[in-house]
């Protein structure tokens, strides 16, 4: 008798338990409290300035609270089609980079957000930067709404602008020419004129500045073209006059060390630098043309996404809607991580406007510097660019065989990809 009321119990105990957990996993949490799980990609030091910005939203006490959940990009980005296609364990708001949304959208992964802004009007474009706002909307339907739109400059040593190329940037556009001509003359010192940095926004950034296009049609790459060859040929001209770093050598290290006046990076690099014992600045990216209106920077965006998921409740959507809402007037934080959020209500934040990358948002003619390469199949050439890209700055591969074989190469991938549909 007591080992059956002991079993009996135990069972009435486990059903109860099974019955709390499965009200969890439909609802906002086993215990009881209303959440809205959050994943992103936020694992580095920007991911405490998120933390603060959630904590900080929580105290508003929202009949939602935000989970967040942080990892590293490549686990995020493998989790998700296995999630989504289970059906169990769907993130009921994700942060992805734009230029996967094509992909997710077509993959039939996403919904809209259309039901959402019924109930929050101030989300829109006029409170956005363009760039980063209408991506999200294909086909008449949103699909994503903007954190951020973080993009590519150049950082300089003041103190070596001064000697090498004093006039360079008082159009605060740098060029080609002024490169080489300042680099020509700093390797007479052992002072690198340009580092050769993460060759993706170089290229794409130069190649778009010479007229050429990823793809005419949305699909079909174009990448073997004249467009292309001559942005390679550029950095690889650059490299052979030496006035760029050499193969092996760390750039941030010699723009530490004095020994690098011009460096290409994102604005989000400002926390290995902010420590330097010298002055520096930030510009746009290299440029064939002074002309602000010719000027184009690479730029891309962090964007909330809904994933499809039949436990994500209508009042769990608006609670979605109200965090994404409390960002536009609560992004100074993010912009302390040295992003710049997407925002257009902290052009009136003194601070914001104090910070170095708050230059590619003080005018609109700045904004529209801003080019987001949202390609669908833009993760592709990104792989090849960052497999094969040194190589060919380098002259290890000719400049030709590297385009003839990026586009082979993404050509065969998007066929097998089509393939197996």
């Amino acid at each position: 008798m007591r080992r059956k009321l002991i079993l009996g119990v135990s069972i009435a105990l486990l059903g109860g338990l099974l019955l709390a957990g499965c009200g969890g996993s439909k609802g906002d949490g086993a215990s009881g409290a209303k959440e809205i799980t959050f994943w992103n990609p936020f694992t580095g030091a920007d991911g405490s300035n998120m933390k603060k910005m959630i904590d900080e939203y929580n105290k508003t006490n929202p009949e939602f609270k935000i989970k967040n959940v942080s990892l590293k990009e490549t686990d995020l980005y493998a989790k998700i089609p296995t999630v989504v296609n289970s059906g169990k364990n769907i993130p009921d708001l994700t942060i992805v980079h734009a230029e996967r949304i094509k992909q997710f959208k077509d993959n039939g992964m996403l919904k809209t957000y259309d039901g959402v802004l019924q109930e929050f009007p101030d989300i829109k474009a006029e409170n956005y930067v363009a760039e980063a706002w209408n991506l999200g909307e294909i086909d008449g339907e949103r699909y994503s709404l903007p954190l951020d739109i973080h993009s590519w400059g150049t950082y300089y040593n003041k103190d070596l602008l001064k000697k090498y190329a004093p006039d360079a940037l008082d159009d605060d556009i740098l060029t080609y020419d002024e490169i080489i001509a300042a680099g020509e003359k700093a390797k007479a010192d052992d002072v690198r004129g340009i580092a050769v940095t993460w060759v993706k926004p170089n290229y794409l950034s130069l190649m778009a500045q010479y007229g050429g296009e990823l793809t005419s049609d949305g699909t079909a790459p174009t990448l073997d073209i004249t467009e292309g060859k001559q942005a390679f040929d550029m950095w690889n001209n650059m490299y052979e006059k030496g006035v760029t770093t050499q193969d092996g050598e760390d750039p941030t290290q010699l723009f530490l060390s004095e020994k690098l006046l011009f460096f290409p990076e994102g604005i989000w690099i400002q926390n290995n630098i902010k420590n330097a014992t010298f002055e520096w600045g930030l510009t746009n990216s290299p440029q064939l043309s002074n002309d602000l209106s010719k000027t184009i920077n690479w730029a891309s965006s962090h964007q909330f996404v809904m994933f499809n998921s039949k436990d994500r409740s209508e009042d769990k959507e608006k609670g979605i809607g109200n965090f994404i809402d409390w960002l536009r007037d609560n992004s100074l934080e993010w912009a302390k991580a040295g992003q710049n959020p997407a925002t257009l209500s902290l052009l009136e934040d003194s601070e914001y406007m104090e910070m170095p990358q708050s230059l590619f948002l003080k005018t609109k003619e700045e904004q529209e510097t801003l080019k987001i390469f949202d390609y669908k199949y833009n993760g592709y050439v990104s792989e090849y660019l960052d497999a094969h890209g040194f190589d060919t700055i380098f002259g290890k591969v000719p400049v030709a065989d590297t385009m003839k074989d990026m586009q082979k190469e993404i050509s065969d991938k998007i066929a097998k990809d089509d393939s197996g549909k």
